[in-house]
């Protein structure tokens, strides 16, 4: 299944990829072979360390590969901002406070809520997926609380 991803997001991942494979991977098996050579394995608390951070290590690289492998840049110029989809910013109010907010949808792999890109997956961008300006967005939480948003402007 392919994941959609930004191009920015995409060079992210290659330039971690990188760092793992040309840094981080040396230095555990680095820890290893100094870790071995201290004698009996059996019990041995820093070879068991080394080991396991290096198998962790390995799911990520291994991880990272088939994502980048799959992943599918999205174009923003195909993109229709008449409606709230992946990679629109969308201005919203919320009808309970009336304040205003503005949230990024994005792909998984790029959501940080400090900056407002909220994962196309979570449930308020669930509730806003093909909504138009000036429709409500009624969103129940997982918690079981609800939250209401008019739609005020989407843009890219």
């Amino acid at each position: 299944m392919a994941s959609y991803v930004t191009k920015e997001g995409l060079e992210k991942m290659k330039a971690e990829l990188e760092q793992l494979e040309t840094v981080e991977r040396p230095k555990i098996t680095m820890q290893i072979a100094e870790a071995r050579d201290k004698g009996d394995l059996s019990e041995n608390a820093e070879y068991d360390a080394a080991k396991e951070a290096q198998g962790m290590l390995e799911m990520r690289i291994s991880k990272l590969k088939d994502v980048i492998s799959t992943s599918k840049i999205i174009d923003e110029s195909q993109l229709d901002t008449s409606k709230v989809s992946i990679l629109t910013t969308v201005r919203l109010k919320n009808n309970a406070t009336n304040l205003e907010q503005v949230f990024t949808l994005v792909p998984d792999n790029e959501s940080d809520l400090k900056t407002g890109r909220i994962s196309v997956n979570t449930p308020i961008a669930k509730g806003l997926l093909g909504k138009v300006i000036g429709e409500t967005a009624n969103i129940v939480l997982p918690n079981g609380n609800k939250l209401s948003f008019e739609v005020l402007e989407i843009t890219l």
